[in-house]
């Protein structure tokens, strides 16, 4: 029997879109953040409405808690050794108390800190699989790695967007997630 997990980190969906707009400069360099904003809050962003996407994994989380993990990105930037540590028991690893005692969990956030990931060469050099190059008018050298790797920090939406602006998604985003118990706030 195949067992799968999932493992997601939502992201506040401000700060998402502002990475999603610089991932997608790779293909449209030209492309104003102020479109794919109006497209998030119309609800037709790349693959569809962020907040059908988040919602389905966190309701896919609550009702199946052993195969679906979510997480929210800047808690992991707040606490990653808890969430090191939350993980670790998700995939049926958790850390023995040697090893808690041991700082093992501080060691792994050290060894997968952003800096750290950032400046490995397979991060740094070459390409992303050549799957990219299939899609329909994208330069195969498109996603380069360092593509992935941008600033690894929360709150970076404040110097992309209007408070008109964040107040806006914010108020869509509340819509669609009401009664759902998930919040960006």
């Amino acid at each position: 029997m195949l067992f799968t997990t999932i493992q997601l980190a939502g992201r506040e969906p401000k700060d998402m879109l502002v990475s999603v707009w610089h991932f997608a400069r790779k293909i449209r360099p030209d492309l104003p953040f102020a479109d794919l904003f109006e497209a998030a809050c119309e609800g037709s962003c790349l693959s569809g409405p962020i907040w059908d996407h988040v919602l389905g994994y966190w309701n896919a989380s609550k009702a199946s808690p052993e195969t679906v993990l979510f997480l929210r990105y800047e808690e992991m930037l707040r606490d990653p050794v808890s969430n090191v540590m939350k993980l670790a028991r998700f995939l049926g690893r958790p850390f023995s108390p040697a090893e808690e005692e041991a700082g093992v969990a501080m060691d792994v956030v050290r060894l997968c800190s952003f800096e750290k990931l950032k400046v490995l060469e397979v991060n740094r050099i070459g390409s992303g699989s050549s799957s990219s190059s299939s899609l329909q008018g994208v330069r195969e050298d498109a996603f380069v790695n360092n593509s992935y790797f941008r600033r690894g920090e929360a709150g970076d939406w404040a110097n992309h967007m209007t408070p008109e602006m964040a107040r806006r998604l914010d108020t869509a985003m509340e819509e669609r997630l009401r009664g759902s118990g998930l919040s960006f706030a």
